[in-house]
């Protein structure tokens, strides 16, 4: 009997001593994958915070043209909490600048948009014919229907976002601007002055 007993209590020892490893062993992965899933839910919102991409930016286009001046529209979707500003944009293909349309004297003329394109919080802004758009100043190639540019957008806080347009045909709205986007620098300088900058 004596002999059997320290056996029988040895085995007893080690069976407890497994289970409480096994417990322990549970334990730590059930606390390992606490922090991992702690770790998801910041990620997750992070990259849903609108402000992270800055931007969504809604049936983006170009209009075609052979030479001279075009421009890029689109919708700006502003999701998040606070305004944005757009200040610039870039284009591998020309010289930008952020123009508005503005009525002058009848007529409504091209100018630049001083202060940028402000996009409230929770809202949209149309980049659009006959409204606020993308100017390529000075194409150093044509941009033919089907053709895809890659824009880079420059915001206030310093940020920047790169989105893609595709280039469709565009005859333009009857208003000055619109001829001024198929035409050299030279011309723009010429004739339709006016349609380019303030009156002086």
């Amino acid at each position: 009997m004596r002999t059997t007993s320290p056996n029988v209590s040895r085995r007893s020892s080690a069976a407890i001593l497994a289970a409480a490893i096994l417990t322990v062993g549970a334990a730590g992965c059930g606390s390992s994958d606490s922090p991992s899933t702690a770790q998801a839910g910041p990620s997750a919102s992070a990259s849903a915070n609108p402000d992270a991409g800055v931007l969504s930016i809604r049936d983006p286009w170009v209009k075609a043209a052979d030479k001279g001046m075009t421009a890029a529209f689109g919708t700006l979707v502003n999701d998040g909490d606070s305004d944005v500003t757009v200040t610039g944009a870039t284009t591998s293909l020309s010289p930008m600048e952020l123009h508005e349309m503005t009525m002058k004297d009848g007529t409504m003329v091209m100018q630049a948009k001083q202060g940028g394109i402000v996009i409230k919080a929770r809202s949209t802004h149309a980049l659009a014919p006959g409204g606020d758009h993308l100017m390529l100043m000075n194409l150093t190639k044509p941009v033919q229907a089907g053709d895809e540019l890659t824009f880079t957008l420059t915001f206030a806080d310093g940020r920047t976002q790169q989105f893609r347009a595709v280039a469709k045909p565009f005859t333009g709205a009857q208003e000055s601007y619109a001829p001024g986007h198929g035409q050299p620098m030279p011309d723009m300088s010429a004739t339709p002055e006016t349609s380019m900058s303030p009156a002086s």
